[in-house]
């Protein structure tokens, strides 16, 4: 008879993957490079969209944002190495202490909040703007071929924050579940935060509505 108390098939499959932080950190350090930086240098695929209005602000928007992602990438190997739980002997003051689970989880928690829903709030508007339901005035071009941008988004920006969340989400559970944190608070806390990403969801595609309305 099965115990409240005991793991799941899946729980116990996640409990040992550690594939999703090394295949994010990859995901997000190509993405930099190939896409943000690119796009900081003046390069990438958006010049063929149309002209911005501020290339220079693009480029610094572009630069920090592939800083960015690249950090996050680097940092999902926290949730796998031991480093995550326990600070190094090298460093200053705190070294050899043990590192609280919510350090590392509640900034990838919500960043995979924020992936999730701008992936899944992203492709519903813009296909909503393909099919003509609704208008999307995008902002800062000068010149755009709005349908070729949406096409863009839709099949390879949009995608990326979904497989990124994805693999987010997934090395967060490794390490929740490889962590001092009780079985019975992970469950609980999976259907509030499930319910937390919905939420986040519906008010993007609300607030992408009535912005672009």
């Amino acid at each position: 008879m099965w115990k409240f108390n005991e793991e799941t098939a899946i729980e116990r499959v996640l409990k040992n993957s550690t594939w999703p932080a090394y295949v994010g950190c990859i995901w997000a350090v190509l993405y930099a490079v190939f896409v943000r930086f690119l796009e900081a240098i003046g390069g990438g695929i958006l010049p063929m969209f149309g002209q911005v209005e501020d290339p220079e602000a693009l480029s610094k928007a572009s630069y920090i944002a592939g800083v960015l992602i690249m950090t996050c990438g680097f940092c999902l190997l926290g949730l796998v190495k031991q480093w995550g739980k326990i600070v190094p002997l090298w460093f200053p003051l705190i070294g050899g202490r043990n590192v609280h689970p919510l350090i590392l989880l509640i900034p990838t928690l919500l960043g995979t909040a924020f992936l999730l829903a701008h992936a899944v709030s992203g492709m519903l508007t813009k296909s909503l703007f393909l099919a003509g339901v609704i208008t999307i005035h995008f902002p800062g071009w000068a010149q755009l071929n709005a349908i070729s941008l949406a096409l863009w988004d839709l099949f390879f920006y949009e995608p990326w924050f979904l497989i990124m969340g994805l693999l987010a989400g997934l090395a967060a559970a490794h390490y929740a579940l490889t962590s001092t944190i009780r079985l019975i608070v992970i469950r609980k806390f999976t259907i509030y935060y499930l319910l937390f990403i919905l939420l986040l969801t519906i008010l993007f595609v609300i607030g992408t509505i009535i912005k672009f309305k």
